[in-house]
């Protein structure tokens, strides 16, 4: 079968013939004629099997009688990445230049202002990531009313990334009379549920069983400690005859971290991850596109849909946690009908995350020995605990440091107050410091007559009371810092405090002496 057999316009066979393809892969071959006829599609597929131009080619024959109207694309294709969305832009280019459809790509990290130029001047087909559309329709730059083709690429991981809410926003958007393709490498329970909301009696297509790798990759595990990680790495490189690579890792410190450790050793390697600058990330996927960068260390952002001619192998640093992200890592290798070879390096710990992958791909990764890095279980299995340890350590000094440390402090903080109510013995060694009665002055000039202790209880000494506290005698200071605390808590309690006048006159008990003298007078009736 041809292309030509596929109903295909001429400016797009003759596009087609200048990339240098003249036979259709399946799904393109099984996609092409229903995207023609209008139909929705659901296509699962392996990747690296050509997905993108089995929706990209009947695409530009279909909208190639219309005309564009600002702000008003006819086509949405919805990517998850930026670089797939770059990536499906740059096919639209190869297999449209005979066409004179127009094309805008909205992706993060580009200014907004051009991106707002090409949406003015009006576009045919809009190539977009979830959140940037969203943006530019809530700045009432897009209006997606005039929607007739809606495609969603690399649907899984549109659902893996979170995406969910925005592409149902996105939907609600749309005209409820379009066509829907569905176009992804794998097929979750998950992908069936979202496919039920937008897709209407949609053909689908499969061409192979879901999550198999193809047989052009030779596929190799290595049994290493996690601690030879790296040594292991630079060894298989320097043995295998690596054109190109790429090397992924689950996190983005250690893609930086790998990459830094390549270079030091002499590798021509460069880094890729989603935290970087998007003028970067462009500028360095580039140059590993043209050959000027040998080695390329990645994120997963690097695992779906990255085509790169001629990628001769794919080294997995860390095993994925979720299975089918190994099969779009090693998918970037062995495609267009090429070998590729892909070697996972495998710790102690990591025996149940390759566990998951097997049971999806239904097949054994062969075991390679790698000369100098035998695998030991006892040591990776030291090494592991080694390593929960140290989580745990740095998990128990975060605790502290959250809740544990100010409590600690707080203890410690109480146990001094305690100490310092404690009378030390060179304090009761001392005799009390007495000051001189010229050193204090009287308030009152003249002697005031004090009451014994049984009618009435000595006046506070206000003058004491105005002094600064520096400038009371010691005995005083000591006296009252020898308070019981319960004492000094009760005069202060507002609602168990007594009242002043308690200070100055003793409490009245019964009539006693104090009885008015009225009414001791005798009565006139009494009389």
């Amino acid at each position: 079968m041809d292309f030509e057999s596929l109903g295909l316009s001429e400016p797009v066979l003759k596009a087609v013939a200048d990339a240098g393809y003249s036979t259709p892969t399946p799904i393109q071959a099984q996609a092409i004629p229903i995207v023609l006829m209008g139909r929705d599609v659901l296509g699962t597929a392996q990747t690296g099997t050509g997905k993108t131009a089995g929706f990209t080619l009947p695409l530009i024959d279909i909208l190639a009688g219309g005309r564009a109207r600002a702000r008003m694309p006819r086509a949405l294709i919805l990517e998850p990445t930026r670089e797939l969305a770059d990536q499906v832009a740059q096919s639209f280019d190869k297999y449209g230049k005979n066409s004179p459809l127009s094309m805008a790509l909205l992706i993060g990290g580009v200014n907004y202002t051009e991106q707002e130029k090409l949406l003015d001047r009006g576009v045919d087909v809009l190539i977009a990531t979830p959140g940037r559309l969203i943006d530019h329709f809530e700045r009432g730059k897009v209006m997606l009313t005039g929607v007739q083709i809606f495609v969603i690429d690399e649907a899984d991981r549109m659902l893996d990334m979170g995406f969910m809410p925005d592409i149902e926003r996105i939907g609600k958007m749309l005209p409820p009379l379009r066509q829907t393709l569905f176009f992804s490498a794998t097929m979750a329970a998950d992908m069936r549920k979202l496919a039920d909301k937008f897709l209407s009696n949609p053909k689908e297509i499969e061409v192979a069983r879901q999550a198999t790798t193809a047989e052009s990759i030779a596929q190799f595990q290595i049994q290493v400690s996690h601690r030879l990680k790296r040594e292991a790495l630079r060894t298989l490189i320097r043995n295998e005859d690596v054109k190109n690579a790429i090397i992924f890792c689950n996190r983005k410190r250690d893609v930086d971290i790998l990459a830094k450790s390549l270079i030091r050793h002499g590798f021509d390697a460069a880094a890729l991850h989603g935290d970087m600058d998007q003028s970067v990330r462009t500028a360095t996927l580039e140059k590993f596109k043209k050959g000027e960068i040998g080695i390329l260390v990645a994120s997963d952002v690097a695992a779906r849909g990255l085509d790169v001619q001629g990628l001769t192998h794919v080294f997995n640093f860390d095993v994925p946690t979720h299975p089918e992200d190994y099969v779009h890592r090693i998918g970037r290798t062995g495609r267009a009908g090429m070998n590729g070879r892909a070697f996972t390096l495998v710790a102690g710990e990591d025996g149940k995350y390759l566990q998951q992958i097997t049971r999806l791909i239904q097949r054994d990764i062969p075991v390679m020995e790698l000369q100098g890095f035998t695998h030991e279980e006892g040591d990776a299995a030291a090494t592991a605990a080694d390593e929960r340890a140290e989580r745990g350590d740095r998990k128990e000094g975060r605790g502290r440091g959250r809740g544990g440390r100010g409590r600690d402090r707080e203890g410690d903080r109480n146990r001094a107050r305690d100490r310092s109510r404690e009378p030390r013995a060179s304090d009761a060694s001392m005799e009390p410091a007495v000051a001189s009665p010229a050193s204090i002055e009287q308030p009152m000039a003249e002697p005031v007559e004090v009451a014994s202790q049984e009618e009435r209880k000595p006046r506070r000494d206000r003058s004491r009371r105005d002094r600064p506290q520096q400038d009371r005698p010691r005995q005083e200071r000591s006296e009252q810092q020898d308070q019981p605390r319960e004492a000094r808590r009760d005069r202060n309690d507002r609602g168990g405090r007594r009242d002043h006048r308690e200070d100055r006159e003793p409490p009245v008990i019964g009539m006693g002496d104090h009885v008015p003298e009225f009414l001791l007078r005798p009565s006139r009736r009494a009389s």
